[in-house]
């Protein structure tokens, strides 16, 4: 039997069972798009994720560690130790130190108050901070130096507040017991909207008290020259603080590109695992295929009989329902092609309206095209036994099948 001719008598016998065809090919359609789909969505969250957090793949964070043997004169984290990783010379890969304080503070306007946290820090913090100033403007290096009492408040402060986050500029708020303008409010970003920012020397004096830092943030030239920033700041804040032993240094350094690292991998991992559940169903359509199969051999015996006391071969029998099978699963796999495209295009329309800031999902041609491979490879291997059955058959027992 020519190809030709057994993939018209494949569309043949799969026309005159629509329903039933249409049916048994719903897992695989719906595995394959969910493949599609998933993978899509997985790319928009590392996307969205690498979006919003790689403005920090060039910092570390300085803070000062807690417990464990530090030894009786371990230190704080001093001016003097941001001036000294500003010294070009002790560390020429880093671009920007800039010094943090702060904690938690209770602000108030009128009877109306709201627990949030205060951030001191100098002009650059913004940048630093990957936040933007939504109304009013950031404290100039006058004011910095001047240490003034003006502050810029979070959504979050602001709303619960005012209600009206316009209305906040130029009011006088209390922060703990001491009153402070407001001179700008600040972006949301979902990480950090109850906070308010204000001048070190500010936030020193009226708030946290003492001279020592909570974080020193260092911002290397380099994203690539990560791990020399790093060993320029042990170099000098070991000497700074007279660190003898390295493994009782009273600080520790968090780089934000280790953190980014493994949280893509976790999105990988669980883009995988969604993937894996999705492969299921394609495993439940090919059962489906082959059950299909089975039935239309035992439908068919009297018409496998009649082929072949006419003489044909037991080869062309299984290649025609072997061509049935994977012509029912391709059928699967290019519906749900469509469908896991249409639904990924959908998802992102979807997605621009309602969060903006999430990552766009992408269509993946290689989950496309294995998706597509693995539906042929499931009509393939579910239609083999079945194909098999049939072109065992035998002439005379086929016939007399009732």
């Amino acid at each position: 039997m020519y190809l030709r001719e057994a993939m018209t008598m494949a569309f043949q016998s799969l026309r005159n069972n629509r329903l039933r065809s249409l049916l048994t090919t719903v897992g695989i359609v719906i595995g394959v798009a969910a493949v599609i789909l998933l993978v899509g969505l997985g790319n928009a969250v590392k996307a969205g994720f690498n979006e919003t957090f790689g403005a920090f793949a060039s910092q570390i964070n300085i803070s000062r560690t807690t417990g464990g043997e530090l030894g009786s004169d371990s230190r704080n984290l001093t001016d003097s130790d941001v001036r000294a990783l500003r010294d070009p010379s002790a560390a020429p890969d880093i671009a920007s130190v800039t010094p943090v304080v702060g904690g938690p503070a209770t602000v108030s306007y009128g009877q109306r108050k709201y627990q949030g946290t205060v951030t001191g820090s100098t002009t650059d913090i913004l940048a630093v901070a990957n936040r933007t100033v939504q109304l009013g403007s950031m404290f100039d290096q006058a004011q910095y130096k001047a240490s003034e009492r003006v502050t810029l408040l979070g959504p979050e402060i602001a709303g619960a507040l005012f209600g009206d986050q316009t209305s906040a500029l130029g009011k006088t708020v209390r922060i703990q017991r001491t009153n402070f303008r407001v001179i700008g409010i600040l972006a949301p970003d979902g990480q950090s909207d109850n906070a308010a920012m204000m001048p070190l020397g500010a936030a020193r004096r009226y708030l946290v008290g003492g001279d020592q830092l909570a974080t020193i943030v260092v911002r290397a030239d380099d994203p690539q020259r990560l791990d020399a920033v790093e060993d320029q700041i042990r170099t000098v804040l070991d000497r700074e603080h007279a660190i003898q032993d390295p493994s009782h240094r009273d600080y520790s350094l968090q780089a934000f590109q280790s953190q980014i690292d493994k949280m893509n991998q976790t999105i990988k991992y669980m883009t995988y695992f969604t993937v894996f559940i999705a492969g299921i169903s394609l495993l439940v359509g090919g059962i489906g295929v082959t059950n299909i199969m089975l039935v239309s051999v035992t439908e068919r015996t009297r018409e496998i009989g009649i082929r072949k006391a006419l003489g044909a071969r037991r080869g062309a029998i299984m290649k025609q329902f072997l061509i049935e099978a994977i012509v029912l699963a391709g059928v699967g796999g290019v519906l749900g092609e469509f469908f896991g495209i249409s639904s990924t295009l959908a998802a992102g329309k979807l997605i621009t309206a309602i969060a903006p800031a999430f990552g766009q999902p992408t269509i993946s041609v290689p989950a496309g095209v294995i998706s597509m491979a693995f539906s042929l490879f499931i009509g393939l291997s579910a239609g083999g036994y079945p194909a098999l059955r049939a072109s065992r058959l035998r002439p005379i027992e086929a016939l007399r099948f009732q």
